[in-house]
């Protein structure tokens, strides 16, 4: 006899294999049913009569399956929206993660650009003040100063060599000793005083022996009595230092 199967919960989800099984059962339990009702009442006295019973079948039981499986059904279905969901939220993260990551590398690209242009204004305007610089040394050099080698740039020479070492005298002090002491001859040495007798003899524009020169020499000018430049610039600074200044010498000193 098949137990009743009402508000039976399946475990598992009905499967073609189910369904023919199911019918086989069906099928049996109608047999069964015309096989008793074929035998009469009184066949046998030694034949007990078999119990009959009804085989419980309802639709209530297709419908507790239909309802599983739609329930299983809706649940897969449920999923499947879960996981669209998901991919659709991680696509959109990464879409999102790869907007950024593009927005910060045209960002640090434009950084760089902006950098590599500021430097390199930078090095155009350095160049432009070496350039500048180096212009104006060429100038300078260009427009430095030069004396005619005459008696005359002589003077005027040693006057702005005399004005830079805080040197007094003027050009008319300085002419007028070289025109008593030399007559403005830069070779001009006296071999007969007591200077030459010592064996300093008085050499130069401005007639300077040797131990003055050396103790008086401006710096910048030749080592040599007889370069006239270097000559008046040594004694016109013994001149200030003796006499307060050249312009102050009017005979032998």
């Amino acid at each position: 006899m098949l137990k009743n199967t009402k508000n039976r919960i399946l475990s598992r989800p009905i499967t073609k294999r189910h369904k023919i099984a199911m019918a086989g059962v069906t099928t049996l339990g109608a047999a069964a049913i015309a096989v008793s009702a074929a035998v009469p009442g009184n066949a046998g006295s030694n034949t007990a009569e078999a119990p009959t019973g009804k085989v419980a079948y309802s639709n209530e039981q297709i419908k507790d399956v239909k309802g599983q499986v739609t329930d299983q059904l809706a649940s897969k279905s449920v999923k499947a929206q879960e996981i669209a969901a998901k991919k659709a939220a991680a696509d959109a993260a990464a879409k999102k993660k790869a907007a950024a990551d593009s927005a910060a590398k045209k960002k640090a690209d434009a950084a760089k650009k902006a950098a590599a242009a500021k430097k390199a204004e930078a090095d155009r305007k350095a160049k432009e003040a070496a350039s500048r610089s180096a212009k104006r040394v060429e100038v300078k050099q260009v427009a430095a100063k030069t004396y005619p080698n005459n008696l005359d740039g002589w003077i005027r020479e040693a006057l702005d060599i005399m004005k830079k070492h805080n040197i007094p005298g003027t050009y008319h002090g300085l002419h007028k000793n070289i025109m008593r002491e030399s007559s403005g001859n830069p070779n001009a040495i006296n071999n007969w005083d007591i200077n030459a007798i010592n064996g300093v003899p008085s050499i130069g524009l401005l007639q300077v022996i040797k131990p003055t020169f050396d103790a008086y020499h401006v710096p910048g000018t030749a080592w040599s009595q007889y370069d006239p430049v270097a000559n008046l610039t040594a004694a016109a600074n013994y001149a200030a230092d003796r006499y307060g200044s050249i312009d102050n010498v009017n005979s032998a000193y």
